[in-house]
């Protein structure tokens, strides 16, 4: 999970109908707590407690946040601005979107926000960013709309982009101008101009990802499809080489042999021009346990290695079960 920094100075102002409806929405916003068993296959990389936010999106105690605070949760909690604590039950977590689902064990009392419309919104439009543990909403505007690719087998064909950053971004509810919701915060990324330098920044998820999966993950707690190819590779960008930055322990990129600082430089004899070209050859293989022919570059030498997929699901702890 992404290191918490300090946000910019506020920007931009609302219209006074834009801001009554962002702060009904703000009773919307939960902050979220887990707890993970030390031996989850996330416990070291995201820690075995995670705190963020959440947003609910219907009356009977639904929230939705980003899927990395409840991926293999045992024990969830919401709590409100007055500091009212219900207990909750990790409901589903998909990972193409980067979405996670909580079922509140209780009355939140309070309201659902409205989903709006993610695709309609427009680079210079304004917005609140809001998150939980009475932390303070943060005035954005959308800085960018564009292809994400992350550096955990993650890609977004078109994530927005807030500015300023706000500190506390994980599962945090990007609100526009009619009060409704159009995003979930996922990360911090530093962004840089020409003509500014580096400002940060925060990358949302789309709103419209949510409704066409929602029934999949209501009912199956997962998308009803086959998953993505998962190969346990965590690697960046480095000009134009995308570099092995570590793997997943006992994961099937380690059980190949691809190791930190080599060089991924094919997928089935097919050159890869970016993070993204990479992953999208992978998945195009075919779905999860299916054999992905990738060639590296290790100490100038190009080698052939056969990586036998995995279902990334597998590796983790399922919901514990109220």
């Amino acid at each position: 999970m992404p290191e918490k920094r300090r946000a910019g100075p506020q920007a931009g102002r609302t219209s006074g109908r834009a801001a009554s409806g962002a702060d009904r929405a703000l009773e919307s916003i939960l902050t979220v707590q887990s707890s993970i068993p030390a031996d989850a296959f996330t416990a070291e990389t995201l820690g075995e407690r995670r705190s963020g936010s959440g947003v609910i999106i219907r009356d009977s105690g639904l929230v939705l946040t980003i899927g990395y605070l409840i991926t293999e949760a045992e024990n969830v909690w919401l709590a409100d601005a007055d500091g009212r604590v219900t207990p909750a039950h990790a409901l589903a977590i998909d990972a193409e979107t980067g979405f996670g689902l909580v079922q509140a064990l209780g009355d939140l009392k309070r309201p659902a926000v409205e989903l709006g419309c993610s695709g309609e919104a427009k680079l210079g439009d304004s917005v609140t960013v809001a998150a939980g543990a009475g932390t303070k909403p943060v005035r954005a505007m959308i800085v960018g709309k564009q292809q994400f690719a992350g550096y955990w087998e993650y890609f977004l064909d078109e994530a927005i982009f807030t500015s300023p950053a706000h500190p506390f971004w994980g599962g945090a509810g990007v609100i526009d101008q009619d009060g409704k919701l159009i995003g979930i915060g996922s990360l911090h990324v530093e962004q840089m101009s020409e003509r500014t330098g580096p400002r940060d920044i925060n990358m949302i998820v789309p709103i419209d990802l949510l409704p066409p999966i929602l029934d999949d993950l209501l009912t199956y707690g997962r998308v009803n499809k086959p998953a993505r190819p998962w190969l346990g590779v965590f690697s960046a960008e480095n000009g134009d080489e995308i570099i092995v930055a570590s793997v997943a322990e006992q994961g099937p990129a380690a059980e190949a042999g691809i190791r930190r600082g080599d060089i991924l430089a094919g997928v089935g004899g097919a050159k890869i021009t970016n993070l993204g070209d990479f992953y999208r050859k992978v998945w195009s293989r075919g779905a999860a346990g299916v054999e992905i022919p990738i060639e590296i570059v290790r100490d100038g030498r190009a080698i052939g290695l056969r990586v036998q997929s995995a279902d990334r699901s597998s590796f983790l702890k399922r919901p514990r079960l109220q």
